[in-house]
């Protein structure tokens, strides 16, 4: 039986078989591995208090997700199918762990935020790929 989201506890299960998933992926695990040099350890903790605040509006997220991705798109482009696959393996991931209201808010919150990186990732000129 799955549970319902509740606390940070289940924030953090989610971000790590989230990232469990996404590291060894044939599509978009070389932004992780390659494109950026990921410090795991610094990262994730950053991922727990970004979708806590998201999923639970703790308000304790401070950074800016936009500037970054758009800085990695600099290095190795984002495409539609690279958003489509992290959003794919978001949501598997939730529905694997979890039910509930908190859950589908916590999809719906994940496109909507693919959504809008896209359409800004768009906007930008276009450049060649380092990797």
């Amino acid at each position: 039986m799955k549970k319902q989201m509740e606390n940070r506890e289940d924030v953090i299960l989610l971000v790590n078989t989230f990232y469990d998933k996404v590291k060894p992926d044939p599509l978009i695990g070389f932004f992780f591995n390659k494109v950026v040099d990921v410090q795991w350890e610094k990262h994730l903790p950053v991922m727990y208090t970004f979708w806590e605040n998201i999923i639970f509006h703790t308000g304790g997220y401070t950074g800016n997700p936009m500037r970054i991705h758009m800085d990695i798109h600099q290095k190795s482009t984002m495409k539609k199918e690279h958003f489509d696959r992290w959003i794919q393996l978001f949501n598997e991931t939730i529905d694997e762990l979890f039910e509930g209201e908190k859950a589908e808010q916590a999809k719906q919150r994940a496109l909507s935020i693919a959504t809008v990186m896209q359409i800004n990732i768009a906007q930008l000129p276009k450049q060649e790929n380092i990797y």
